[in-house]
C-alpha cells in the first residue's frame, strides 16, 4: 500500500486542492517553495503524498497560492466522505 492510500479522501481532496489553486494560477512547484521559503523536493513530497502536511506549511502553502485557509478546509468539509 502507497502513502497516498493511507491518507483519508477528504485528506486527499484537501493536497488535490492545494495542487488545483497553484496549477491554476501557473506556479510550479518551485515557485511555491521559494514563497513558503522551503525546497521544492519538500513541496513535491507534499502532492505526491510522501509526506503529510501539517498545519504551519498547510497555511503556507495557501499563503503562496493566494488561497484563505479556511476556503479550502469549509469546501473539503461540504463534500462528505
Amino acid at each position: 500500500m502507497g502513502n497516498k492510500d493511507r491518507f483519508s479522501d477528504p485528506y486527499r481532496r484537501i493536497v488535490d486542492g492545494l495542487i488545483a489553486a497553484r496549477k491554476s494560477r501557473k506556479l510550479t512547484q518551485g515557485d511555491v517553495a521559494a514563497r513558503m521559503g522551503t525546497d521544492q523536493s519538500q513541496v513535491s513530497k507534499l502532492e505526491r503524498g510522501e509526506r503529510r502536511v501539517d498545519v504551519i506549511d498547510y497555511v503556507r502553502y495557501c499563503r503562496a497560492v493566494g488561497l484563505v485557509p479556511g476556503a479550502l478546509l469549509d469546501a473539503v468539509d461540504g463534500e462528505g466522505d
